[in-house]
């Protein structure tokens, strides 16, 4: 006759237990750190395009400054290309030596635009106002 031993060993049961959980926790922590680095990355393309496209919109304010100081009377538009985008510009008059400058430009997927106020022109251009605004 053979007799049975009952064992009340549970260590292989726990370890195994504990060796899961602990691989739950491990990929958790990783899927958060790929999601944040993938978020990261997200964040700092459109934060470079946000900047090349103050740039490009400033680029374009000075061309539309350029066009009045060669053409005093200048009012009208205009529009330059680069490579990380483009830009438009309107110039209006205001009568007398009064100028408004709209610039307009985007680059990957951000837009900016840049309001400039000219209220003389010659002898030499002064700007009254050079800001950054959400819509003209």
């Amino acid at each position: 006759m053979k007799i049975f031993y009952y064992s009340n060993n549970n260590s292989g049961f726990i370890t195994l237990i504990s060796v899961l959980v602990v691989g739950a926790v491990s990929l958790a922590v990783a899927i958060t750190l790929l999601t944040t680095g993938v978020n990261s990355s997200k964040t700092a393309v459109d934060f470079e395009a946000s900047k090349a496209a103050r740039i490009i919109a400033d680029s374009c304010a000075e061309e539309a400054l350029e066009k009045i100081r060669e053409t005093p009377i200048f009012s009208g538009a205009g529009s330059l290309n680069f490579n990380q985008g483009g830009c438009s510009y309107s110039v209006v008059d205001q009568g007398g030596q009064n100028r408004l400058i709209s610039a307009s430009s985007t680059s990957g997927s951000a837009i900016r635009k840049v309001l400039v106020s000219v209220n003389q022109i010659q002898p030499r251009i002064i700007i009254t106002s050079w800001k950054e605004v959400a819509d003209f």
